[in-house]
């Protein structure tokens, strides 16, 4: 079970850095408004940061 829980948590991980670091200022921007407009910017960060905390 902690095998899954780490996986996906690498797995969410892995897509955040591809879609934020990967990304210039202004396709930041565009990200950070859509996630905010739909509402969706409350459950995604905290979900990130656990993701990020739990395959470190």
């Amino acid at each position: 079970m902690v095998g899954i829980i780490q996986r996906t948590a690498q797995a969410i991980d892995d897509m955040w850095q591809s879609v934020w670091h990967e990304s210039s200022r202004g396709e930041k921007v565009v990200i950070a408004i859509v996630l905010l407009v739909t509402g969706l910017a409350i459950p995604v960060i905290p979900i990130v940061w656990i993701a990020r905390i739990i395959a470190t």
